[in-house]
């Protein structure tokens, strides 16, 4: 126990001496998802991650396997908490010591994981949950602060909420204020940030404006300069990340608030699956976003104050998200499935750099036989993209111009690799078939999967110990 306690004496101070550091100038971090059909071992994404100089990642969960890639790398870590397992924490002060014990307290150690903060939550504010995870998050929130007490690690992991950019509005960026219905958990919430020095948390998204408003004017969404400036009293606007910052600025303002330091937690542009979604797009959005927070120029409301830090939504696509938002919504990443880096972009340490030593799956694919009549294909490939991502297939995709054939290929192609290549998964009643001619077709690329990750799309072991905690939380909550 005494030799615990001294590992955990030095610990604090080494993290506090790396807390002071830090806040000199504004962190390029990701967001690192794992909701993958192909995935890479997590330490070859470490190894990504330390290749390209990105020392800040911010995690949606706590998965062990991803938790044990980064210990020991130096790595600045949000951990996250679901919105599912709010309701448990809220009332259970056994789940939430179980839930730091196991996610928190096991990796701050002696060549751990370096932990800066656990985000409560994932826009529970958004309006299109209706409130259903509203008067969760303070009680959460309080009980998750006291778990950490328990370990003694308050000071040395800050607890934040990440909200969407919809938990505030207004017309014009000085008149920001929370929706009228978060008013009071909005003053509750930030008076708790506040007290216990952590930033504030928001997820701005230009294109999603764009996407969701065909009046809305596409340069305004971009750092080059628009014709359709936004004028607020002396301040002008020439992009609509500024303009949605110093709304939320005014916000913070109106309730006591003005120099809360805020943290970007999501931010980014997609490269396929919509009309406004492609390479070339995603990379002028993400180095112009780049370039404009690391000039260090801030906005109108803060100049000279950009935001604390960025996190990039996100490092890698990720091909099994829900497409309900849109078909886009699996191809944020700034790199592939495989690590490789989609265009050139640098993060202010040259151009990023491919992940290495991704073992591939042999070089074959399985495309729609051109011999056989393909009248009755429909349910096989209506099976195919059920379990494999399609959806560069439909309007605005990359691949939304291969006809007919074309498409039945790519649905086959992408369950064969889903299926790890077994020979089985080509067969479709004899209408596929196995073939070592790439298929690609111009921008459209027929992919081949990794053999370094799981086998499909499965629960990773973070998700059955999330299962297993709010099993035991409800448990204990029974007796």
């Amino acid at each position: 126990m005494a030799t615990t306690h001294f590992y955990g004496e030095i610990l604090l101070l080494l993290f506090c001496m790396s807390a002071v550091a830090v806040v000199v100038e504004s962190g390029i971090g990701v967001n690192w998802g794992t909701l993958a059909l192909h995935r890479m071992s997590p330490e070859t994404v470490v190894d990504l991650l330390k290749d390209n100089k990105i020392y800040k990642v911010k995690l949606f969960d706590a998965d062990p396997t991803s938790m044990r890639a980064l210990m020991g790398s130096g790595i600045e870590v949000m951990v996250g908490i679901p919105n599912e397992m709010l309701a448990l924490l809220s009332a259970s002060t056994s789940a939430s010591d179980l839930w730091v014990s196991q996610n928190v307290s096991s990796y701050m150690v002696k060549g751990g994981v370096n932990i800066k903060y656990i985000a409560v939550g994932n826009e529970p504010f958004l309006t299109s949950y209706s409130g259903q995870f509203q008067s969760y998050v303070l009680p959460a929130l309080m009980n998750v602060q006291q778990s950490l007490a328990k370990a003694n690690l308050v000071g040395i992991i800050k607890l934040v909420v990440p909200c969407n950019a919809d938990a505030y509005e207004s017309n014009l960026p000085s008149q920001g204020t929370f929706r009228p219905e978060l008013t009071q958990i909005m003053t509750q919430l930030i008076s708790f940030l506040n007290s216990n020095g952590s930033p504030f948390v928001v997820n701005i998204y230009p294109f999603l404006s764009l996407y969701g408003n065909s009046d809305f004017p596409q340069d305004y969404a971009f750092f080059e300069g628009t014709t359709h400036s936004v004028m607020d009293g002396s301040n002008a606007y020439y992009n609509a990340f500024d303009g949605n910052f110093d709304t939320l600025v005014a916000a913070l303002s109106k309730l006591g608030y003005a120099q809360m330091p805020i943290v970007i937690g999501e931010v980014g542009w997609p490269t396929d699956g919509a009309v406004s979604a492609n390479y070339s797009a995603a990379r002028a959005f993400n180095q112009g976003l780049v370039n404009h927070v690391l000039s260090n120029k801030g906005t109108p409301l803060r100049p000279g104050v950009p935001p604390m830090d960025i996190y990039l939504f996100s490092l890698l696509d990720e091909g099994a998200k829900s497409i309900l938002p849109g078909n886009f919504e699996r191809h944020w990443g700034i790199f592939s499935f495989d690590g490789q880096a989609k265009y050139s972009l640098s993060l202010g340490y040259g151009l990023l750099k491919n992940a290495k030593n991704v073992q591939y799956l042999p070089s074959r694919w399985c495309v729609a036989n051109p011999t056989r009549d393909l009248s009755t294909v429909a349910n096989h490939f209506k099976l195919a993209c059920s379990y494999a991502d399609c959806t560069t297939l439909n309007y605005g995709g990359s691949c939304n111009n291969i006809g007919e054939k074309g498409n039945i290929s790519y649905a086959f192609n992408s369950y064969y690799q889903f299926q790890k290549q077994n020979a089985q998964s080509c067969e479709f009643d004899g209408l596929g078939m196995v073939t070592f001619l790439n298929p690609s077709v111009g921008g459209c690329k027929f992919l081949v999967g990794v053999a370094d990750g799981a086998a499909g799309f499965s629960f990773s072991n973070g998700r059955m110990i999330l299962l297993l905690i709010i099993f035991l939380g409800f448990y204990i909550l029974l007796v």
